[in-house]
């Protein structure tokens, strides 16, 4: 690269850098997301939404399918973030247009929230929306035996609970052995007793029942393969949560993977899945590799 060409490249990535720190700091509220689904690629996908796993008003989930996907390509479902207090799945096109960017068909699930219900109910319904994946992934042209787990925050929750409790799923029919080829948590709340704030006491309470809500108390290294990444810089779910449950299941002999990004925060983990951002990190290139990996996919 000639020096004049790698002046104009390193310009207009500081020129990108500088709006996209005024997207992440919108990209903890609806606009942010309305924005940068706005800058997401339409093309490349089809869409189906608001199909029902379940008989509630929130038990939906919207299926994307690449135009060119691989017969039996990997299934990624994905829960997204919000304290189990707030979401929609309709902000999170540009996380669903990044997974089939990769090949892999992303079904994005809705669920029930704090105060409408309490712990274990939104695992509860995660359980459901697996059920139905399982069910119908080959109608959209994956397959249900590649079926990885994904979320953030919140949703990484969800998606720990499910691979480590083995009630959840049997609930429904599984096992995570048997139904789950991975699962991928981003920035997740896998062990953070005590709870302090008064929310989150009646979230999970009473407090006898507060062991069962913490991921890392149902390691026994029996798990489903786990990729567990975290932002170093992040002051809204502690990286000691990632450290200590990949520890834990390391420990007992599981399978888990972690990954820390220096100078990473908890909304631009997931913020660089979006196609204008992704120069912030290596997220996807992380997660497709290990989706890949465990399904046993052809790289692209």
């Amino acid at each position: 690269m000639s020096p004049r060409l790698r002046v104009l490249t390193v310009a207009r990535r500081l020129a990108g850098a500088s709006a996209a720190g005024a997207v992440l700091a919108a990209m903890a509220g609806c606009s942010g997301q309305a924005l940068i689904n706005g800058l997401t690629p339409s093309g490349g996908y089809s869409k189906t939404a608001d199909l029902a796993y379940g008989e509630q008003p929130r038990q939906r989930l919207d299926v994307y399918v690449p135009e060119d996907a691989a017969p039996g390509a990997p299934v990624v479902l994905y829960f997204y973030g919000g304290r189990w207090e707030q979401g929609s799945k309709a902000g999170y096109k540009f996380l669903a247009q990044a997974l089939t960017s990769r090949g892999f068909v992303a079904v994005i699930a809705d669920y029930r929230l704090y105060p409408q219900v309490k712990f274990p109910a939104f695992v509860e319904d995660g359980a459901r929306a697996v059920a139905w994946v399982r069910e119908h992934a080959g109608d959209y042209g994956a397959d249900p035996n590649k079926l990885v787990l994904m979320g953030h925050s919140a949703g990484a929750h969800i998606a720990a609970m499910l691979t480590l409790d083995e009630q959840y799923l049997a609930a429904v029919g599984g096992t995570p052995k048997t139904w789950l080829a991975g699962t991928i948590g981003l920035a997740g709340p896998y062990d953070f007793l005590p709870l302090e704030a008064d929310d989150l006491k009646d979230m999970f309470g009473p407090p006898a029942r507060y062991p069962a809500s913490q991921p890392i108390n149902f390691v026994d290294g029996n798990n489903p393969p786990m990729l567990l990444l975290h932002g170093l810089a992040d002051e809204t779910v502690y990286p000691k949560n990632t450290r200590n449950l990949s520890a834990a299941i390391a420990e007992q002999g599981g399978p888990v993977a972690i990954k820390l990004y220096p100078g990473i925060g908890h909304i631009r983990i997931v913020a660089s899945f979006a196609a204008p951002l992704r120069f912030l990190g290596d997220q996807l290139d992380d997660v497709a590799a290990f989706v890949r990996q465990v399904a046993g996919a052809p790289a692209r």
